[in-house]
């Protein structure tokens, strides 16, 4: 790969999910990927902001990669973020440090895709949900990605979630080729 990916992966509950297994498995040990999992780094919560943007740093794509969990992102990566981005860094007059760079979203969720739109049960978007963490990319100046998502993960057979991780490993490398 050309371009550097580093995903930052954050699961609360990781040992319980079907999808999330299969799909990081599929991109681990890709090369140019770093696999970076949260909650196995720091399970105290204490995050080593340093550590942390020199990942950012030495990457050119960034991956957030979670389940969608009451409607955001899981704790640790709000945690993460509301940390390791600080401004004169990451945003600001002088925070040019992510200038340039990608930001893509996986993530998954339990209920159908029919569930997330005006109509549906959840009233919004998946894209709706994910304004924020859209505003985050372009206030530090990167280029926020067509998020990827996998809904139904509460349904899906073990053929859906191949497919999900043979999907999942196509995207990274395309990213990653720039």
């Amino acid at each position: 790969m050309s371009r550097p990916v580093l995903i930052l992966f954050a699961h609360p509950a990781y040992e319980k999910s079907r999808v999330h297994v299969a799909v990081a498995a599929a991109v681990r040990d890709l090369p140019g990927v770093t696999f970076h999992d949260l909650y196995e780094e720091y399970p105290d919560l204490d995050i080593d902001v340093r550590r942390e943007q020199a990942l950012l740093t030495a990457h050119e794509v960034v991956v957030f990669q979670h389940p969608f969990y009451w409607y955001s992102v899981p704790p640790i990566l709000k945690q993460w973020m509301d940390l390791v981005l600080e401004h004169g860094w990451a945003y600001g007059a002088s925070g040019r440090a992510l200038e340039g760079k990608t930001l893509q979203v996986a993530m998954t969720a339990g209920g159908r895709e029919q569930a997330y739109g005006p109509e549906g049960f959840n009233r919004f978007s998946f894209r709706e949900f994910l304004v924020p963490v859209e505003a985050t990319a372009r206030l530090c100046r990167m280029h926020f990605a067509e998020p990827w998502v996998v809904p139904g993960t509460h349904v899906m057979d073990a053929a859906g979630i191949a497919a999900a991780a043979e999907s999942y490993a196509a995207l990274i490398r395309r990213l990653g080729e720039g």
